[in-house]
């Protein structure tokens, strides 16, 4: 396993050291070097070098070129307009390293960060005894991405699953369950999650019925509100009865989603409960929090109601109960201090962002967060429906996750079925791709938008063949298998002799920035950066089809070999980009 030094980084070394050696008091100076339509990269740092050195940048510029080796890397660099480089590189140098790429199996030439750390993410947050509905999605399928992205860059990845597990309303639901004992019975011992869900959801509405309507059903509840909270075994026994039945509800929920969700990595708001009366102490004997109208608050400057008022955090209110803030800020002690973590992410609607801004705030105060430590809330927009509006049925209500997850799949059963006959896909290979082309094509339309944005939730454009879509990606890869599979006796390989055409270039430029993607992704928890590399790839070999006969007997058998070693590092990229995102690559489509 070695990792590939980019043909990027490498012309930028040595741009870097041709301008070091021009101008020895700029020191170690960054030539700024990217992509160019005019060449293969433009490097533009030499004009604010220049103005700093009180030097000509033309004349800078020809110095440094005077000083760069051309014919193993670089073919060519010439000064243009005021002091930009314009370079372009050898065609051997482009598939000598792609060749490299290739020879490293799964991870592509991609190198480890320098500085790995241990990073817990807080995603996928669904509340026991709740439907989970479209606004669970994102944190699912945003969170899922950042972890498999981190994890294959080299960092440490704590999951955590911090369910909606604890609360008031649970002493309403245990009280209606220790009257109605068999209201959570399973007739069979295999039961799905759409039952489980159905138990606990015709139990709910029955127990608030009650509660509204009968007083004294409405007083032995809220007692049992303390009996939870006291820790009586009872009662935390009758709990966990409905925390056991909602899992088996989320994990067919995940499991349809395609996500891995470990029992271990579950650890809700009951999980903090014995460290909240410390939290509290620790931040009333530190100042950091103080009384007010008997609640424990933490006050900010920049903090003010419409009244002008300033709000608070409230960690602990004035009956004695624990607010959210008290949970979190107990969950970042146990995180830091526990886990060891260098970073905190928090996959969490844009909505709870001032929650969050307080609670990292108290944390730094107190001294949990230091400047080793980084908090980072990776805010979602919201899910709109065709109107722009959020996301909702008919008749207003929020939509249930499952059946937004059923309705992708079935949509692109059908687009997948309209081609099954000419590809011979049998039956069972029929709702298998359907079921990866619904759900990447789900996840792909929340991924390849910016996380911070909403997004229009329009399943006609989602499993639509053209377009920024999944599926157009996911033929992209079928369409190679396909062209690897008549290739009969002739096989991939690399033949840096070859001069490239303009479509090869382009296609192993692109290629080749796979290893930077990924760490600019991983630094600032960005799938959507992903997602436009791999489309811009998907779309590179649509040209790359268009310009260049891959299986023609008119080529030479070199020829053949080379674009198919071309086609075949791109589905591995492909593959391997879609894996990371959460979406599988059909072999046949």
């Amino acid at each position: 396993m070695a990792s590939v030094t980019s043909l990027t980084a490498s012309v930028h070394q040595r741009l870097a050291n041709a301008l070091s050696a021009a101008l020895p008091e700029a020191g170690s100076a960054d030539p700024l070097l990217r992509r160019s339509e005019r060449a293969d990269f433009q490097a533009n740092g030499i004009l604010a070098l220049a103005k700093k050195a009180k030097a000509n940048p033309r004349e800078l510029a020809t110095q440094v070129v005077e000083r760069i080796t051309t014919g193993d890397v670089i073919k060519d660099i010439e000064v243009s307009g005021p002091g930009f480089l314009n370079i372009t590189i050898t065609d051997r140098a482009i598939t000598e390293n792609l060749a490299e790429r290739y020879a490293d199996g799964e991870r592509l030439g991609v190198p480890f960060i320098e500085h790995p750390g241990t990073t817990v993410i807080d995603y996928a947050q669904p509340n026991v005894a709740k439907e989970m509905h479209v606004g669970h999605l994102r944190s699912a399928v945003i969170g899922d991405a950042v972890v498999q992205i981190l994890e294959f860059v080299g960092e440490t990845v704590v999951r955590r699953h911090h369910i909606g597990d604890w609360g008031t309303q649970f002493g309403m639901l245990i009280q209606y369950l220790d009257e109605h004992p068999h209201e959570l019975d399973h007739k069979d011992a295999e039961v799905t999650g759409e039952e489980a869900m159905s138990n606990l959801d015709r139990l709910y509405k029955t127990a608030r019925k009650l509660f509204d309507s009968d007083e004294e059903f409405k007083t032995r509840a809220r007692l049992r509100v303390v009996d939870l909270q006291a820790g009586e075994p009872k009662t935390l026994a009758t709990w966990q009865r409905f925390v056991d039945e909602s899992k088996i509800y989320f994990y067919s929920v995940f499991d349809k989603l395609d996500m891995e969700i470990r029992d271990a990595d579950v650890i809700g708001e009951s999980g903090y409960n014995d460290m909240l009366d410390e939290t509290c102490r620790l931040l009333e004997e530190s100042g950091v929090a103080v009384r007010s109208d008997g609640a424990l608050c933490v006050f900010f400057d920049d903090v003010k109601g419409p009244d002008g008022n300033p709000t608070p955090l409230i960690v602990k209110k004035s009956d004695g109960g624990y607010g959210y803030a008290a949970t979190d800020l107990s969950a970042i002690r146990d995180r830091v201090f526990n886990l060891k973590a260098s970073a905190l992410v928090y996959v969490v609607d844009a909505r709870q962002s001032l929650h969050f801004k307080m609670v990292f705030e108290t944390a730094r105060r107190a001294g949990w967060l230091s400047d080793d430590v980084k908090a980072y809330q990776l805010a979602f927009g919201t899910v709109l429906g065709k109107d722009g509006k959020p996301f909702k049925t008919r008749e207003g209500e929020t939509i249930r996750l499952v059946d937004l997850l059923d309705e992708a799949i079935d949509r692109a059963t059908t687009v997948v079925r309209e081609k099954a006959e000419k590809v011979g896909l049998s039956e069972q290979e029929i709702e298998e791709n359907g079921r990866y082309v619904g759900i990447g094509a789900v996840k792909y339309a929340d991924l390849s938008t910016s996380a911070v944005r909403d997004y229009k939730f329009d399943l006609d454009q989602m499993v639509s063949l053209n377009g920024d879509t999944s599926v157009y990606l996911q033929y992209a890869y079928a369409r190679i298998q396909s062209i690897l599979r008549k290739a009969g006796e002739a096989r991939p390989v690399a033949h840096p002799e070859l001069e490239l055409v303009s479509a090869e270039r382009e296609l192993g430029l692109h290629l080749d920035r796979f290893g930077e993607t990924l760490a600019e992704v991983a630094a600032g928890y960005e799938p959507h950066k992903l997602a436009s590399y791999l489309y811009q790839l998907a779309s590179l070999l649509t040209t790359f089809y268009d310009k260049c006969q891959v299986l023609s007997d008119d080529n030479p058998s070199e020829l053949v070999e080379n674009r198919l070693f071309l086609v075949d590092l791109t589905a591995r990229t492909l593959q391997q980009g879609m894996a990371l995102l959460g979406i599988r690559t059909p072999e046949r489509l």
